[in-house]
């Protein structure tokens, strides 16, 4: 078995130009990627968010070469989240959150920025 073997389904990519607005029980925040693939996203928020807690979100794909911005709504479920610290106080708070429902088309929307962008 080789070690450090990706087991993503989804290739990611290092991305902070998807826009992001958060929406869960009683909140709503705005922020910025931080990674995505197609199956899920990585940003940062300004609070503590608990795992399997269920989000609405809008995102919105940059667009590239002349081409609009592509905006969407989809569901996710936070898988990870943890503090970051500095001197001894929480900064913010790194949030994985993974898209539950996604519908083929809108995955295939998400395939297609992000290969556009690897290029």
């Amino acid at each position: 078995m080789e070690k450090n073997k990706e087991r993503r389904r989804y290739p990611r990519i290092k991305d902070k130009d998807v826009a992001i607005k958060l929406s869960g029980d009683g909140f709503n925040t705005i922020t910025q990627s931080l990674d995505i693939s197609a199956s899920g996203i990585y940003c940062k928020v300004d609070r503590p968010i608990p795992l399997m807690t269920r989000l609405q979100l809008l995102l919105t794909l940059p667009g590239r070469g002349g081409k609009a911005s592509i905006t969407m709504n989809v569901d996710g479920v936070v898988v990870r989240e943890h503090p970051v610290m500095k001197d001894d106080e929480v900064q913010y708070y790194d949030l994985a959150i993974f898209f539950n429902t996604l519908l083929p088309k809108e995955r295939k929307k998400i395939v297609q920025y992000i290969e556009q962008r690897a290029k």
